[in-house]
């Protein structure tokens, strides 16, 4: 039953984002399942995925976020402990959930498992109740969407990038706007969640000047001080800094194949960082 659970989680939080809510959408369906008549059930596992992935659409479109593309960021899973060992391999990258808030719930669903997970487009026309035809459209479009916006949705591999995201702290930490920038793309984008109650600076910067020198701001006017650790969250390298013995804004960084910076998502909403380890 553990390893159905954990496959349920999974489902569950690449389609909606958060770990926490990924846990809620699985208890209310797993409680339901409890109660009612099992005797028409075949296949105890195919009705509780099926199941999580419709009340993970319906969950998503009910919380639908408001906020423009770059201002609402998905809560970042660390590996670290047993219960997230058990989805590491089936979690999508950051990178990949960022992008796939540009779609709609179930067109997010149908691209997550004929991509994450190989389900057929007949096994994802009666998992969502939909022609075999529909989820072939569904996937063409959210493909297409995607790659207009995508700049890797693979990722690579991370054992190059730990100098990289060492020289990004030093620089941070002495001020040094030039060297932040030789760390940088061009076309860095750059993303702070402010959740529901914590204000930032700026929702979305992009170029490297405007980027570095937004950086040395918030490090100047809130992280001084503060202390770091580096991380590994949804396969992404990462840094939290720390606050009164709590996670007080967490960095995740998408790097090309030469170890520059393309993206930094900066996470400060303490809903998703209170969890995060």
């Amino acid at each position: 039953m553990q390893e159905i659970h954990s496959k349920l989680l999974t489902y569950a939080y690449n389609i909606v984002g958060s770990y926490e809510d990924a846990k809620d959408v699985v208890q209310d369906v797993t409680l339901k399942y409890l109660t009612i008549d099992k005797k028409n059930i075949r296949n105890e596992a195919n009705f509780l995925i099926k199941s999580v992935v419709n009340q993970a659409i319906n969950f998503k479109n009910k919380h639908r976020k408001k906020e423009n593309f770059g201002e609402w960021l998905p809560e970042p899973v660390s590996f670290d402990n047993a219960e997230t060992q058990l989805v590491k391999e089936q979690t999508l990258n950051y990178t990949l959930l960022v992008l796939l808030e540009n779609l709609g719930p179930k067109e997010r669903a149908v691209f997550i498992l004929k991509e994450g997970f190989s389900y057929s487009h007949k096994e994802i026309a009666e998992l969502l109740d939909i022609t075999t035809e529909n989820s072939r459209q569904i996937l063409r479009r959210s493909s297409k969407e995607l790659k207009k916006l995508n700049r890797d949705l693979d990722g690579f591999a991370l054992n190059n990038h730990t100098e990289t995201i060492q020289k990004y702290q030093t620089a941070l930490s002495e001020i040094n706007i030039q060297a932040l920038e030789n760390l940088l793309v061009e076309d860095i984008r750059l993303t702070a969640d402010k959740g529901q109650k914590i204000q930032v600076v700026k929702a979305v910067e992009t170029g490297k000047n405007a980027t570095a020198t937004l950086l040395t701001y918030v490090w100047q006017r809130f992280l001084t001080g503060k202390k770091h650790s580096f991380h590994t969250f949804n396969h992404r390298p990462a840094i939290c800094f720390w606050q009164d013995g709590r996670v007080y804004n967490c960095h995740i960084f998408q790097l090309d194949p030469i170890g520059k910076i393309q993206q930094i998502f900066s996470i400060v909403d303490p809903k998703k960082l209170k969890n995060i380890f």
